[in-house]
């Protein structure tokens, strides 16, 4: 009698072929979830086992099934997170492979190597120094990594590292990356926590002890201590033995966060982020997974880890538009945690001193559980905030400062206070054109305009990265020195800031100089020891940061945010600024805010000023459910792309002509998208808007598998859309 046929499925980490059918050899054990190596034509692959009931297709002939090669010595993907990579490819309408590469995000899923070789300098310089070797040993002062890691942040080939190697200019170390993270103490240094405080705290332990799934808002006032306070829920999960994991919107954020967590539970938490080195990524990603790294903060993709024992997930700012992933996959971070802790069993909460207007909505029709913390922790109160009219009180020309804002910079310098001025534009100016014939720079790969950063004396595009010096002359007409710059960005307004007030001790602080959390650590470690007197920044530095002297906020252009058509621009303004007032006044002294602005009657404007939120979130509230957007109605878009523009329209042409008919569901174009051009393809743009009602991802979705693409175009969707570019 033959024995019963074990046959698994498999989803593959290639996007270029679905989930296959294989056969587990005799003696192999194995099930859903295990990490195995397979055979694909002549190419042996990794891949993980999936339940048999997801997709729903014929299974393939016995006779045709290959052999699984191997079982992988890793822990296998837990139920819960088979689920959400279920949901987040059927809501995201994306394949099952592209999210699970997330979830394998590091080679140590397919090692048990515990050991590893990386190299740094030792201060030596080789006999032969050719220019590429010099620059490499400058870039790569005081870095340590594997040779692909130093090469690429030294902007050299391999090869240059291996003979600085062999040289003696670099030496090995060896890395263990099974060494155990510290244990975090629960009551290490708990805090004394006000009135309104403990209420919240309360209801997240109480959670966390029942291993139950709620969605919290903490929604408090910014200084409020709304960390202090979710703090007690990750103690109660580090008591419960349970594992946390705390999502930050911006790398910047992390070393002032770890400070934190250290102080509370002292020792730092493991980290998850883009800056790390392979050998720590692989060190954290193992600890992860068996269980021994208890605490880990990480930015959005630190989500998709194979947590051995979750028990709780905490969202900072969790309003952050950053938490939506615009390539790739196009998740929306905020929403998977959410349903990471649904399938899993565990509470969520979503911290943020302006609650994003979904969640808002959520908690008014009893989805979520709404916490809040009104006033600001002990003596700090809120800031005055005033409107500047720019119609009225006018900066001198090209000049952006206005005089009653210069005027109280001045007393912040003359009482040794620091200040903050808030514009969300880096580099120096957004526009840079030719005096003599009007030549514009734009990006020779996007339909953007160049950006110039003259601290680093660049024209950068801000969406594909093509960088380029600034001409000495103009490439259109030829004429020298006929560069102008137009518009502010905040290296401009440091410019001003420096001539106008020439003792003021500035600082530049954007995602151009805070790239890393040992960048942001410095910067705080600079304004902490009063060596800054104005810090002028973007949104980077409106979250996260607690500077007890600084007492004057200054936002240079309010209206920025408020132009175009983008669905939540009044929203995310009201946000931005609240946040950038928010760091005014956390210290004993009280904080005072000027918000510059050609139309102080704008809504957004007189809520701030009047300190109105609730009122400003009931009129966005009326607006969007009059107009049946979000949270009220559902959008996607559908971003045709090829390097070809007509192939391009072609394309867009035929998913327009195939659109279905549905009642309640509603598509608009095809037409260019209004960046046109993105990384040197050409692009288009259909929206589709439909009532919550629609089934719309199962309308795409057949509507769109019925359509033949050549190869060279790219259809993408991406479903609650937070950038309409």
């Amino acid at each position: 009698m033959n024995p019963p046929l074990k046959r698994v499925r498999v989803v593959l980490l290639t996007q270029a072929i679905g989930p296959l059918d294989y056969r587990l050899p005799d003696g192999m054990n194995a099930k859903p979830g295990c990490v195995v190596m397979v055979p694909l034509g002549p190419r042996k692959l990794p891949g993980v086992i999936w339940d048999e009931d997801i997709f729903g297709d014929d299974p393939v002939d016995a006779k045709k099934l290959r052999n699984v090669l191997e079982l992988v010595e890793c822990p296998p993907i837990g139920k819960g997170l088979r689920r959400l990579v279920d949901w987040v490819a059927d809501y995201y309408l994306t394949q099952h492979s592209a999210v699970l590469r997330m979830v394998l995000a590091s080679s140590a899923a397919f090692t048990t190597s515990g050991t590893i070789t990386e190299y740094r300098r030792t201060g030596l310089e080789p006999a032969r120094l050719t220019p590429q070797r010099a620059a490499a040993l400058d870039a790569l002062e005081g870095a340590q990594g594997l040779v692909r890691e130093l090469a690429a942040e030294a902007g050299v080939s391999d090869n240059i590292i291996r003979g600085l190697i062999k040289a003696g200019a670099f030496e090995p170390v060896t890395i263990s990356v099974d060494t155990p993270f510290p244990e975090a103490l629960p009551d290490f240094a708990a805090p004394q926590l006000n009135a309104a405080q403990q209420t919240a705290a309360d209801a997240m332990t109480s959670a966390v002890r029942e291993g139950s799934f709620t969605t919290f808002v903490l929604d408090g006032v910014t200084g409020s201590g709304k960390t202090e306070t979710y703090f007690e829920a990750v103690a109660e999960a580090l008591r419960q033995k349970k594992q946390i994991l705390v999502l930050l919107p911006e790398i910047a954020l992390t070393q002032p966060f770890l400070k934190r967590f250290e102080e509370r539970f002292g020792v730092e938490p493991a980290t998850w982020h883009s800056n790390m080195r392979s050998t720590q990524r692989r060190r954290v990603w193992r600890a992860i997974a068996d269980g021994s790294a208890k605490v880990l903060v990480g930015a959005r993709s630190a989500l998709f880890l194979p947590f051995a024992n979750p028990g709780l997930i905490i969202v900072d700012e969790a309003h952050e538009t950053s938490f939506k992933q615009e390539d790739g996959v196009r998740y929306h971070a905020r929403d998977v945690a959410v349903m990471r802790g649904r399938f899993e069993r565990f509470p969520v909460v979503l911290a943020s001193a302006t609650p994003a207007l979904e969640s808002r909505h959520m908690v008014a029709i009893g989805r979520y559980k709404g916490l809040e913390i009104p006033s600001r922790f002990g003596a700090a109160k809120m800031p005055e905030i005033k409107a500047i009219d720019l119609t009225v009180d006018a900066p001198e020309r090209q000049h952006w400062i206005a005089p009653t804002l210069l005027k109280a910079l001045e007393e912040r310098l003359d009482r040794g206070e620091q200040s903050l001025l808030f514009l969300n534009r880096r580099g120096y100016a957004p526009l840079t054109l030719c005096r003599t014939c009007g030549h514009r720079f734009q990006c020779p790969n996007c339909t953007s305009w160049m950006v110039e950063h003259r601290l680093v004396r660049r024209l950068a595009c801000h969406h594909c990265g093509h960088v380029m010096p600034p001409p000495e002359e103009c490439p259109e007409c030829g004429e020298a020195d006929t560069l102008v710059a137009c518009g502010p960005g905040v290296e401009r307004i440091s410019d001003e800031v420096n001539r106008l007030l020439p003792e003021a001790r500035t600082i530049v602080a954007t995602s151009d100089t805070l790239w890393s959390p040992e960048k942001a650590a410095e910067f705080v470690a600079r304004v902490e020891s009063k060596a800054v007197d104005i810090i002028i920044g973007t949104q980077l530095v409106t979250k996260g940061y607690h500077f007890p002297e600084l007492t004057l906020v200054g936002v240079i252009d309010a209206d920025l945010g408020l132009e175009g058509g983008d669905l939540r621009a009044a929203e995310r303004t009201f946000q931005q600024i609240a946040q950038a007032a928010g760091r005014a006044g956390r210290g004993e002294k009280p904080g005072e805010v000027f918000i510059q602005t050609r139309n102080p009657n704008h809504p957004v404007i007189a809520a701030l000023v009047a300190g109105d939120r609730d009122a400003f979130y009931d009129a966005e509230t009326e607006q969007r459910k009059s107009a049946g957007a979000p949270p009220f109605g559902r959008f996607a878009a559908i971003i045709i792309s090829s390097e070809d523009e007509r192939e391009a329209i072609e394309a867009a042409r035929a998913i327009g002509a195939a659109a279905p008919r549905t009642d309640g569901m509603y598509i608009y174009g095809p037409a260019p998208a209004p960046l046109a051009m993105l990384r040197g393809r050409y692009r288009q743009r259909l929206l589709v808007h439909a009532q919550r009602s629609v089934e719309m991802q199962a309308i795409i979705r057949e509507w769109l598998g019925g359509i033949q693409f050549p190869r060279s175009v790219r259809v993408g969707v991406d479903v609650d859309p937070y950038s309409f570019l």
